[in-house]
């Protein structure tokens, strides 16, 4: 079972952001199916998905960004759409994002977990058929992209089994959090070593999100529509494990702009 999978890592403010703790072994690499995932990855038939490994993902990743400029997707689900659109300057986890969304991949999923007031999280179900490979994606940190109430941002291990804060290869999570205070801002600062711009102060201080997670996780995109839909899901009731105790699965679509 998924629940199995995953750690709550540190704090409530990394609880979400936890990635798949026995992914490298539930997964198969592109050698196990006998593939080579950099042969014509840029061409490669979308309704198959070549595994990819630690090896190769980034000269993979890179081939199909330049080959797939796509960055407006929709999220469908039970409750209604999610419209989301990924940052162009966050390369490879764009390319990754829409490589797995136009294969199909995340038709498979669901979200799987729901921290009330902090974020959603997505990408996985225990009745996936599709195997992606056991990759991580290196973290591509931008001081621009902030953890504001509606970013969209990939999960992790944690710092203690990975350092270097590389990024999940599939599960991602839309935050969710409340308005938070000046002095907590000051503090987040003092603690990551950064500074808000008064823009990105005033976003925090009106409309919300998880500070505590910026340098932590790489914001990739960010929600344009369905903020309703996300607080709906928000709502749904949930385990010991902030599982929900009814599936909501997801359907990722690319839209063409």
């Amino acid at each position: 079972m998924i629940k199995k999978q995953f750690l709550a890592v540190g704090l409530r403010t990394v609880l979400v952001a936890a990635c798949l703790a026995t992914a490298a072994s539930c997964n198969p690499t592109a050698s196990d199916n006998g593939t080579d995932a950099t042969e014509n990855v840029a061409d490669e038939d979308e309704r198959k998905l070549r595994p990819l490994t630690s090896e190769n993902a980034v000269e993979v990743l890179r081939a199909y960004g330049q080959k797939h400029p796509d960055s407006l997707v929709t999220i469908m689900t039970r409750h209604g759409t999610i419209k989301l659109r990924l940052y162009h300057d966050t390369p490879l986890h764009r390319a990754n994002f829409i490589r797995l969304t136009k294969a199909g991949f995340y038709n498979e999923g669901e979200f799987y977990r729901v921290v009330k007031d902090f974020a959603v999280q997505g990408g996985d179900s225990d009745e996936r058929k599709m195997r992606q490979g056991s990759y991580k994606i290196p973290q591509e940190f931008n001081p621009g992209h902030i953890h504001k109430r509606g970013a969209l941002a990939m999960a992790r291990y944690g710092d203690e089994r990975n350092p270097e804060k590389e990024s999940s290869s599939h599960n991602f999570y839309i935050v969710t959090g409340k308005p938070v205070g000046l002095d907590e801002l000051r503090a987040y600062e003092a603690q990551h070593n950064m500074q808000y711009t008064p823009e990105q102060i005033q976003t925090y201080l009106a409309v919300g999100g998880a500070p505590g997670l910026d340098t932590e996780y790489t914001v990739f995109g960010e929600l344009v529509e369905g903020m309703d839909v996300v607080a709906q899901i928000e709502q749904e009731p949930v385990d010991g494990t902030n599982w929900p105790r009814r599936v909501v699965p997801h359907v990722v679509k690319v839209v063409k702009e």
